[in-house]
């Protein structure tokens, strides 16, 4: 499973999650940064990315579209980057759950 972080979050988080979620990668790296979501929705749909945002532009777009992809919310406020892996990695098992499941494409991370 690969995570496709959006960019509301630190381009650090896929080095600082690899062991985790090994191949994931920030907007930045896949040429979209500043591109709008729908295009950021498009690239993790087609090479099989689990979005990871804050934004809730998402939410409603996986409410109308179903999935894939499928999304991780995160429903925290400003925090580090150690605070985001510390979550993630917490929830780590709900993320590879939620890749599995065939009837759920939010999870949400608060």
């Amino acid at each position: 499973m690969k995570l496709l972080f959006d960019e509301n979050l630190s381009p650090k988080l896929p080095r600082m999650v690899a062991t985790l979620f090994p191949d994931s990668a920030h907007v930045r790296e896949c040429g979209l940064l500043g591109r709008a979501d729908e295009d950021v929705w498009e690239y993790a749909r087609t090479n099989g990315f689990t979005i990871v945002s804050k934004d809730s532009d998402f939410q409603q777009r996986s409410l109308l579209y179903g999935y894939p992809p499928k999304l991780v919310w995160l429903r925290i406020g400003n925090c580090t980057r150690q605070q985001l892996v510390k979550l993630i990695a917490t929830y780590e098992q709900d993320i590879h759950a939620l890749d599995a499941d065939p009837f759920e494409s939010v999870l949400v991370l608060s």
